[in-house]
C-alpha cells in the first residue's frame, strides 16, 4: 500500500464564513467581504454556514446517494459512463485518474440536463460534452432529488461568486458575462472505500479544481487536505451544517492569481470505513473566453501570476479545459469516444 509523505501536517482548521452577513446590513456585508477577501489571497478555502439549504434536503441526498451505491454492481454498470460521450454516468472505484494514478472512489457525476449538441465537421470538440445525464432504473427518486439539490448548490455558487467579485472591487455581476444563460454544473455523489478495498491511499490525488468555485457537501468520516503555499497540509475534517468551499483554476486566471487555486487531496479511510460526500463545481459557459480582470491597485500589487505545471495547462478557453480534464482524467471514455482526438500530444498528455 502506497503511503503519501508530506513535508509537515497542521491540525488548524480552514477559516469559517457565514453567508447570510451578506444580507443582514451594509455594514455587516462590508465586514464579510474584507474577510472573504483575506481568504481568496491566503486559502481559497473556507466553511460555509448561513447558507440556506434546507438540512432535510442535505440528510435526503446523502441517505439516497448510500442507497445508490449500496445497490447491486450490475444495476450500477448499466449506467457506467463509458456508454456516455459526455461524461455522465457511473465510475468505479479505481477508474478515474489524477496526473495518472488511480483515485480510489466509486462516484455518479452528472452535469447540466440537456440534450446532445448538433456535432458539425467544424464543431469544437469540447461541443460532445453537452447532453443528458445516465440515471439508475432501480432508484428514481435519485434523479429529482440531486436535480433539486444541483440547483441549490448553483444558487450558493453565484451568491459566493458575487460576493467574490465585490471583494475584488468590482460590480457583483463582473462574471456574469461568462456564466450566463447557463453555467457549468457538475456534481458528483461519491463513495471512497477503506484501505482494505483500495489499492493505495489515495483518494482523489493531489490537485486544483478547474471552475469558479467548488461547493462541498462531507458525510462525518474526514480525509480531506488542502496544501498552503509553504506546502502543510491543512486537515479540513467535516463540520456538521456547513459546506467546504473552495475557489478554482478560472479565479486564478481571472485575477493573474490573486485568488489561490489550492492544490488539496482525499486520503483513503481507515480499513472497514466507508466516507461519502457530494461535490459540485461551478463553472463558466463552455464557449467562454476568461479575461483578466483589472483589479484596484492594492489589490493588483498583490498579483502572483498564474500558476505553471508542465503536466496541466490552464487554457482561457474554457471548453478546451473541460475537455482537456475529462480526456485525462476518465481514459477509458476517451477512448471509447475520443479516440481521433488521442492522437492529438497536447491533449493526450495534458490534464488533471
Amino acid at each position: 500500500m502506497t503511503v503519501h509523505t508530506t513535508p509537515a501536517e497542521a491540525e488548524t482548521s480552514l477559516p469559517t464564513l457565514d453567508l447570510s452577513r451578506l444580507h443582514v446590513s451594509a455594514e455587516e456585508r462590508q465586514v464579510f467581504i474584507a474577510e472573504l477577501r483575506t481568504v481568496l489571497h491566503d486559502h481559497g478555502f473556507f466553511y460555509l454556514t448561513g447558507h440556506g439549504v434546507d438540512p432535510k434536503l442535505i440528510e435526503d441526498v446523502v441517505a439516497t446517494a448510500k442507497r445508490f451505491f449500496s445497490l447491486p454492481l450490475e444495476e450500477k454498470l448499466k449506467i457506467e459512463m463509458v456508454k456516455s460521450p459526455h461524461f455522465r454516468g457511473y465510475n468505479r472505484a479505481g477508474q478515474e485518474r489524477t496526473r495518472g494514478e488511480q483515485d480510489w472512489r466509486e462516484q455518479l457525476d452528472i452535469n447540466t440536463e440537456d440534450k446532445p449538441a448538433e456535432i458539425g465537421p467544424d464543431t469544437p470538440a469540447w461541443r460532445r460534452l453537452q447532453g443528458p445525464n445516465q440515471w439508475p432504473e432501480a432508484l428514481p427518486e435519485l434523479k429529482p432529488l440531486l436535480l433539486a439539490y444541483q440547483a441549490e448548490v448553483t444558487r450558493i455558487g453565484i451568491d459566493i461568486l458575487k460576493a467574490i467579485a465585490a471583494a475584488l472591487g468590482q460590480p457583483e455581476n463582473v462574471f456574469a458575462d461568462i456564466y450566463q444563460p447557463q453555467p457549468s454544473q457538475l456534481l458528483k455523489i461519491i463513495r471512497y472505500p477503506g484501505r482494505d478495498v483500495a489499492e493505495t491511499d489515495q483518494g482523489v490525488g493531489a490537485h486544483k479544481d478547474g471552475g469558479f468555485v467548488t461547493v462541498l457537501l462531507q458525510d462525518t468520516t474526514p480525509g480531506l487536505r488542502v496544501r498552503t503555499e509553504d506546502g502543510v497540509w491543512i486537515n479540513a475534517p467535516p463540520v456538521p451544517g456547513t459546506f467546504v468551499i473552495n475557489t478554482g483554476e478560472l479565479l486564478e486566471l481571472a485575477t493573474n492569481g490573486f485568488v489561490r487555486a489550492d492544490v488539496h487531496d482525499v486520503i483513503a479511510p481507515p480499513a472497514g470505513v466507508e466516507r461519502f460526500s457530494v461535490a459540485f463545481f461551478l463553472g463558466s459557459r463552455p464557449d467562454a473566453t476568461i479575461p483578466v480582470i483589472e483589479l484596484p491597485e492594492d489589490l493588483k500589487r498583490a498579483e502572483r501570476g498564474i500558476s505553471v505545471d508542465p503536466l496541466n495547462p490552464i487554457f482561457r478557453e474554457v471548453g478546451q479545459n473541460q475537455l482537456k480534464s475529462r480526456l485525462r482524467s476518465h481514459p477509458d471514455v476517451a477512448r471509447a469516444h475520443y479516440g481521433e482526438l488521442l492522437a492529438s500530444e497536447q491533449l493526450a498528455t495534458t490534464g488533471r
